[in-house]
């Protein structure tokens, strides 16, 4: 029998979903220039994000930030590191730790 989750249901529906399209702020980062940034992810590779800020796209590192995504009206933090697998591994790999209960 596999581990049960360590995620709640909100945390588990951004790990093992699809990012490009959410809105998203940087909430904790070792750049201090990238704290308070917001914006719609367009684009994710293994260890970036690109996000759209209306007049110009900005690359963030997944690693060095922890995120805040809104989830059905409530917010959600989640530490970059746990998105630090390219999408489609992200998305095979959780979804096959958690018996694909999404």
């Amino acid at each position: 029998m596999k581990a049960k989750s360590k995620f709640t249901d909100n945390e588990r529906r951004i790990i093992m979903g699809e990012l490009i399209g959410e809105e998203i702020t940087v909430k904790r980062s070792s750049q201090r220039n990238l704290v308070g940034m917001r914006g719609r992810i367009i684009d994710e590779t293994l260890k970036m994000l690109t996000i759209d800020r209306g007049e110009k796209e900005i690359r963030i590192p997944k690693k060095d930030c922890v995120f805040e995504f809104r989830v059905s009206g409530k917010s959600v933090e989640i530490d970059g590191r746990k998105l630090m697998y390219r999408p489609e591994d992200r998305i095979k790999k959780h979804w096959r730790k958690y018996n694909g209960k999404m």
